[in-house]
C-alpha cells in the first residue's frame, strides 16, 4: 500500500465526492476511483459505497477511516517537517476562518506576507467557530481563527478582544442614549446572528436573564445590518464586523462589558510547516495562552 492510495480514499470520504477529491489532489477522477478500488483489493474488504448523493463508508470502512486518516496526518507532519529542513520557497498555507477576520484582517496580513514570500499560496475556508475547530482537528487546514476558550488539545494563540455592541435603525428611540441597556432588548424586535455551537449573544442572554423576541436568525451579519437599518429591527454584533460598512445605522455600547476573545488554534504549534509558522510572524498580536 502506499500513501497515495490512502490519501485518495481519505479526501474523498472528507469531501463526500471522488470528483471534489480529485480536484482537491490534483489528480483524475478515474486515477482516484482506481487508487480507492486497489486499496479496497487489498483490504480484502469494502470501504465505501459509491451512490448518485455521493460516497459514504461502509461499516468495516467506518472501523478503518480513522487510522487512515491518522496515516495521512502523520504523513503532512513529515513533510512539514521536511520542509522545515528548507527554506521558505513554495507551498500553501490553509487557514480555517470567519467572516469578520476574513474581511478585516486577513487581507493585510497576506498582503505583507507576500511581498517576503511571493511564491506562498493560501486556501482560506469560512466557516462558524464549530466547523473550524472540526477542520483543524482533522487536519483539513492548519490553523484556524476561533473564539476562546476552544477545545483543549488545541494549541492556541490570543490574539485580540472584540467588544460585542448594540446596533439600532437611525430613528430608534434610544438612539440618543450614551450606552444601551441590555434589559431593554426584550422591547424591541431582534435579529440574531448565530449559527452552531459557542455563539457568544445567546450565552449573553442567559448571562443576564434576557428572552428577546427573535425575529430574524441568520449567519450574514450584512443581512443583519441591512434589516436593522431598514427598521426591522435591533441587534448585537462583534465590534470587528462593524468596520468599514456601508449601512446607516448607530453603534451603541452596551451597560454591561461583553466581548469574545479570538485567538488562533491549531493542532501542534511545533508541527506546522515553515510557510505557516512564518506567517503567525505576521499577526498584529502574539500573546500565547
Amino acid at each position: 500500500m502506499n500513501i497515495q492510495k490512502y490519501m485518495a480514499f481519505v479526501k474523498a470520504i472528507e469531501y463526500g465526492s471522488i470528483t471534489k477529491a480529485a480536484e482537491a489532489l490534483n489528480y483524475a477522477q478515474s486515477g482516484v476511483s482506481r487508487m480507492i478500488n486497489d486499496l479496497e483489493k487489498e483490504c480484502g474488504m469494502t470501504l465505501c459505497e459509491r451512490g448518485r448523493t455521493g460516497i459514504t463508508l461502509t461499516s468495516e470502512g467506518l472501523k478503518l477511516y480513522p487510522h487512515f486518516q491518522r496515516i495521512c496526518n502523520e504523513y503532512e507532519m513529515l513533510t512539514a517537517k521536511i520542509e522545515n529542513l528548507h527554506e521558505v520557497q513554495t507551498g500553501i498555507i490553509r487557514i480555517g476562518v470567519f467572516s469578520s477576520v476574513a474581511t478585516h484582517w486577513l487581507p493585510n496580513m497576506i498582503q505583507q506576507f507576500k511581498e517576503d514570500f511571493p511564491a506562498i499560496e493560501f486556501e482560506l475556508l469560512l466557516g462558524d467557530y464549530t466547523e473550524i475547530e472540526s477542520w483543524i482537528v482533522d487536519g483539513r487546514v492548519d490553523f484556524g481563527f476561533l473564539r476562546l476558550p476552544t477545545q483543549k488539545q488545541m494549541e492556541t494563540i490570543f490574539v485580540e478582544q472584540d467588544r460585542l455592541v448594540a446596533i439600532l435603525p437611525k430613528h430608534h428611540p434610544l438612539a440618543s442614549n450614551k450606552q444601551f441597556p441590555v434589559q431593554e432588548l426584550v422591547k424591541y424586535p431582534f435579529m440574531l446572528l448565530e449559527k452552531g455551537a459557542k455563539a457568544e449573544i445567546t450565552e449573553l442572554f442567559v448571562k443576564h436573564g434576557i428572552t428577546p423576541h427573535i425575529a430574524f436568525t441568520t449567519w450574514d451579519d450584512y443581512a443583519i445590518m441591512s434589516m436593522v437599518e431598514k427598521g426591522l429591527g435591533i441587534s448585537i454584533l462583534p465590534e470587528l464586523i462593524l468596520k468599514r460598512i456601508p449601512y446607516e445605522i448607530i453603534l451603541k455600547e452596551l451597560d454591561v462589558p461583553a466581548h469574545r476573545k479570538i485567538g488562533i488554534g491549531m493542532r501542534e504549534q511545533k508541527s506546522l510547516s515553515l510557510a505557516a509558522k512564518r506567517f503567525l510572524d505576521y499577526l498584529p498580536n502574539r500573546n500565547f495562552v
